[in-house]
Formats: structure tokens, sequence, C-alpha cells
């Protein structure tokens, strides 16, 4: 494609190409001018290679019809999607800032507060698109953009799709490689999880300066995905925050059911990090499989031609139609065969005359409003024109200067998520006077399907009583219990009518709820003074009695090697089998003795007479020293370990006890 021979002309009468500003796989970025708007725009033109390309030219209109869907201050606004001659294009928003890519490579490493900073505004990006039923498929560094004041925005939806059953591996996916999740490096189903895992390497990149995987070529990249296990971030940069390295390790597991559900999950980690940086997520939150399935979001599909049709509640659902299609349906009108005509005529006549109703009424109020201006006609303000609403959420409807916007009706649509605007009077395009009202109809979303039980096993009571009033259906519940030897404690058994059975206003629900496994207790044998003190015998008399949590731990004695030496539970205790119990046996080496020298005072001794002092311990034996005259005490040297007790004797006459604890000395 020559780049240059768009700069200078005016497609559709209204853009003024100005410059080349980036260049893709699929198409190429101009700045140009809106004649119309006077501002300036990003226009992406598909290139020539693609235009003989059915699939290429499907996605790149998707991209545009998608998008356009969106309404998001992290989310790339497109303003319009076209054909002009030769060229399909989109027009956007022109970005004033540099790729997130570029930021990283001018930079190096980011600290983890710019890292928190860029993951949770694309986190949002990604929260609006998937609650729009869009899955981006090609999160990037590169497809990120950074503006002046440090906000980012998404762009560069050209692989993303509304969701569906599609599994094909596209080439731009493979020049994604690096960030691809593995299921698209298989070539398997994608779904909101798969934009959160490529967000997580985008993380791990910004966070360590390189991306987890690398190879010598793509698909040896992909395996590295598909197969898993890449380094923790903060065995490359030790600074890596613990807590933020577990959301970015979560955000890439390889298991979908180990991935966070949602974008919406991921970002109320994001923010409890934010709120104490010093924090540790505990274990199990994060490496335990995710209960229950992600929600599947909405699923807009493109805007069709106006239809004027009853729904089953008999609502008038009136669908609107772009630019670009009521240009190709003005073309298909020129070309329509007389007979075509023929039979078409008695097939919209009921629509004509409803459409018709609608132009009196509006004929009516616009001359209602000219008479309460003042009966002279109409003032010659000055043309504005009408911005295309369709697609975006009312609730987030920008402000405009120069036009009011007034809700009109609210209907149920298959084709629009809630809250979006569906259809709008005047149209898109429609060059109107300043402060002309622009009428609305908003959708209400898909009219609500049966509702349907899910499956609650593993909720909790709570959870479980959350969810069913949730339903909005004045659900009545009850709860049983009974003993399980898998499903922890207060946790859904199961739930009757069973899952996938449909629930009817004021219905009793049954949930059984588990009480835990059904505890077994034991009486705890004696291993020190008993006939099993050797580990092998007291090992099979524990398997044997059903304990399923014993620590064997080989300590340091002077009893023979194998002999039990200690047990954390006392004998004789009755205690639950799966209590976690410690027992030390002598792994043969004698422990390492101590040197302690003791002073054995006498007291109400006579001085001048002469004694003999004996010490006896069975591990020592007798020690004995003579007290002079004239002393007044004797001294030992003695080593050991531990508390140890020795006999005292005067003169072969039984004393107090002398207890020595050799841990104490510092000697």
């Amino acid at each position: 494609m020559d780049m240059d021979r768009y700069i200078g002309k005016l497609l559709d009468n209204r853009y003024e190409i100005l410059e080349v500003i980036g260049t893709g796989g699929m198409a190429v970025v101009y700045k140009a001018r809106c004649h119309r708007l006077n501002r300036l725009v990003a226009i992406k033109i598909l290139k020539d290679e693609n235009l003989e390309d059915e699939d290429f030219l499907r996605r790149f209109h998707a991209e545009g019809q998608a998008v356009g869907m969106l309404s998001h201050p992290n989310i790339v606004s497109v303003y319009d999607v076209s054909t002009s001659g030769d060229a399909d294009y989109i027009v956007m928003e022109l970005i004033d800032g540099i790729s997130l890519k570029q930021y990283m490579e001018m930079k190096g490493v980011l600290n983890w507060k710019e890292t928190l900073h860029f993951a949770t505004q694309i986190a949002k990006a990604l929260e609006h698109a998937h609650s729009r039923g869009l899955v981006h498929r090609d999160i990037k560094p590169h497809n990120v953009m950074v503006l002046k004041n440090g906000s980012v925005r998404v762009t560069d939806f050209g692989i993303a799709r509304v969701m569906s059953n599609s599994n094909t591996l596209t080439k731009e996916t493979l020049g994604s490689v690096h960030y691809i999740s593995p299921e698209q490096a298989k070539g398997g189903q994608v779904d909101n999880r798969s934009d959160l895992y490529s967000l997580g390497v985008v993380m791990y990149e910004m966070i360590t300066g390189r991306t987890p995987f690398d190879g010598e070529s793509p698909v040896s990249v992909a395996i590295q995905h598909i197969a898993g296990g890449a380094v923790k971030p903060s065995v490359i940069n030790p600074n890596v925050p613990k807590a933020l390295e577990q959301i970015i390790m979560k955000a890439m597991a390889n298991d979908l059911r180990f991935r966070y559900p949602s974008a919406t999950a991921m970002l109320a980690d994001l923010d409890e990090f934010r709120k104490d940086p010093t924090m540790v997520f505990p274990v199990e939150k994060m490496n335990h499989p995710v209960k229950g399935v992600a929600p599947k979001p909405i699923q807009p599909m493109p805007p069709r031609q106006p239809q004027a049709k009853g729904t089953d509640d008999s609502t008038l659902v009136i669908r609107p139609i772009t630019e670009a299609a009521a240009q190709e349906v003005t073309q298909k009108k020129k070309r329509r065969d007389p007979a075509d005509e023929e039979i078409s005529r008695g097939r919209i006549a009921t629509a004509a005359v409803i459409v018709c109703s609608v132009a009196v009424i509006v004929a009516v109020v616009i001359c209602l409003m000219m008479i309460v201006g003042g009966g002279e006609g109409p003032i010659q303000n000055q043309q504005v024109e009408v911005p295309n609403l369709l697609g975006i959420e009312y609730a987030y409807l920008p402000e405009y200067d120069d036009l009011k916007i007034v809700v009109q009706m609210e209907t149920y649509s298959s084709d629009y998520a809630a809250g979006q605007i569906m259809n709008q009077l005047p149209e898109a395009g429609d060059m109107v006077d300043k402060g002309r009202t622009v009428y609305v109809t908003v959708s209400l979303g898909p009219k609500p399907p049966d509702v349907q039980m899910q499956n609650l096993a593993g909720y909790t009571k709570v959870e479980a009583q959350s969810y069913l009033q949730n339903l909005n259906l004045d659900l009545k519940w009850e709860f049983k219990e009974e003993y399980h030897d898998t499903v922890a404690a207060g946790e859904v058994i199961k739930t009757e009518p069973a899952e996938g059975q449909v629930l009817r206003k004021g219905q009793k629900i049954t949930l059984t709820v588990s009480l835990g496994r059904q505890i077994q207790k034991q009486r705890m044998p004696d291993f020190i003074r008993g006939i099993y003190t050797q580990k092998q015998d007291a090992e099979s008399m524990m398997n044997s009695m059903g304990f399923t949590d014993v620590e064997w731990k080989p300590v340091n004695s002077l009893l023979p090697e194998n002999t039990v030496v200690s047990q954390s539970v006392t004998a004789g205790e009755m205690v639950d089998v799966t209590t976690h119990i410690v027992i030390e046996y002598s792994n043969g080496i004698p422990p390492e003795k101590k040197p302690v020298t003791i002073e054995y005072v006498f007291d109400g001794l006579d001085p001048d007479a002469e004694v003999t002092v004996t010490l006896y311990n069975v591990e020592d034996g007798y020690i004995q020293k003579k007290k002079a005259a004239g002393e007044t005490s004797v001294t030992f040297s003695l080593t050991g370990k531990g508390v140890k007790t020795y006999k005292v004797f005067i003169n072969g006459v039984g004393q107090e006890d002398l207890v020595i604890d050799f841990d104490e000395y510092d000697e």
C-alpha cells in the first residue's frame, strides 16, 4: 500500500487526510481533519492487500461497530465507520501521547506504583468492554496509549469480536504471541479471562522489564504459554510487593479455573493492594479454584436496519441504522428490480403506517415549538451536526452545549445492552439549529429470559441466600444439614430444585448444607512407656487407628536409634483422628553436651569438718568431691543437654535433688 497516496485527499467530502501517524498489521493510521466539526481525528484505512480478503473486511468493520458501542474514559472513542471509493476506514479519537510499549522502553523497569496505576486503568477498560460482550483478544503494551496527563486509552480492537465460538488462531494473534493466553495459543475458546491473562503478562513486563516467556520463534513462545510455569516476578525484581506478585500470577494462571473470573474481581484485589501495599493475600484466596462460572456478559449485536415490530409485550422497538448502512441501502434501492419492489411493498405497509404516524407527531411538536417561539417562523440559528449517540450509555453521555438530549422511551432490545442509546431523532450527521432537542430511545437490555437454578455447590449459606435474594423472584428457602466427607462445613452440597431447572416466582428452595466430615476420635497410645516404643511399631499403630496427619520428626538423643522420644499429644487423651500430631524419635546421634561448672555450697555444716559429696545421675554415674577443713563449698564440672537431675549424698547420706538446666547456662 502506498501510504502517501491518501495524503491531501478528502474522504466522503468531509475528512482531509494530513499525514501518516502509524501502521499496523491490518491498516494504516492517518491524522485527518473533520471539516464538518473542525477537529482533528485519527483515521484507520485498511491496507490494499486486505481489500480482497472478506475475513479481514468483516473484522475491520466489526472493529468499528464493536468499539462504537463502547463509551469509557479508558477506551479510544470511535466516531464513524465508512467506505469511500477504494478506502475502507474508521474514524477515531486522535490521541496525543505514546504507546505504553514506548513508555516502557524509555523508562525500563517501572515501579509498583506506576504498574498499579496503568494496570487499574486497563482493567477498567476491559471491565466496560466485557460488560458489553466484547473481548479485546490482543491486549499488549503496543495497544495501550499513555496520555500526557498519565491516563491511558486502550486502542486497536483489530481482533476484538462479539463473543462467539470462534477458535481460530489468527496471524495477528501469533504476532502478539508474547502476550496471548494459553487457550489462544491452543486455538481454544476465548472469553473475558483471556484478556485478563494478557493484562497479567503486561503487568509482569512493567514490573520486571521482560515478558514471562521468550524464544527463538513464535511457536516456541506459544508452547511455553501452554505449558505455564513462569518465573515469579520477585525472582527478577526483588522489590516487587508480595500482593502485587500474587495478583499478577493469578491473572496469568494457566488453568482458567484458577484465573480471575472477571475484570471486576481483579480490580477489587488491585484496589485492596492500593490501600495497603504491605498486605499479603491469603494463599487459599489466590491459589484455589474460583467458585462458580465466570458470568457471561451481555452480547450486543451490530446495529441493523431500522424495523418496527412488536415484542412479546407489544412494546414498540425501533432499531437504528448507521450512516454506512444507510448508504448501502440507498445503493441497493437504486439497483432494485421492479418485481422485487412489488413483493416488498406489502411487507412494509404496516411499518409505513407506524413511521408516518411518528412523523406526523414530530411535525406537530415542531410546529408547536415554532408557535411558542413567537409564530414568526424558524429562527436562522447557527447549524450544528448531530453526533452519533447509538451504543453510548445514556448515564455516561457527555455534555453537548449546542443540543439537548431527551429520553423519549425505554424498551427491551436484543441488540443493545441495558442503558445504551438504541435510536435517535434527528439521526447522526443531520445538520440542525443550535439548541435543538435530540430524542433518544434507551435500551432496557434483552427481555429477561427464564431464570434457571445455578449450581450453588460450594457456596456458603450467606452466599447462597444472597444469590437467591438477588433473583428478585420472592423465593423462599430452607436449609437441611448433613455430614459430608469432602464438602467443608457450612457450604452447600446440593439444591432442590437442581441446577438448570427453571425457577418460578415465590417457589420454595431447599438447600442441603454440609456439617463437614463426621468427627472420629481415638485414644492416644503411649509410645514412651508402652510396648510400641519403636518408630516402625508406633507408625503401624497410628495408621491402623486411622490417624491421618502425623509428623514423624528425627531428633538427637541418647536413646537407641528409632526409639520414640516424645509425642505432642498426651497418652490416653481422646483426640480427633485428623489432628496434627508430632512424634519425635531418636536418630541415633547423641545430643551435643554443654560443660557447666556447679558450686555446691554447704549450709549449716561445720566449716572445719571434712566430708565427701557425691552426685549421682543415670547417664553420668557417680561423681565425688571432698570438702577439706575450712572450705564452705565444692565445685563440680558437669556436661549435659537440657534438664538433668542429680541425687546428692554427703558422707553417704542422701540430701535434696540437684536439678540443672544446661540450656540456661551461657558458659
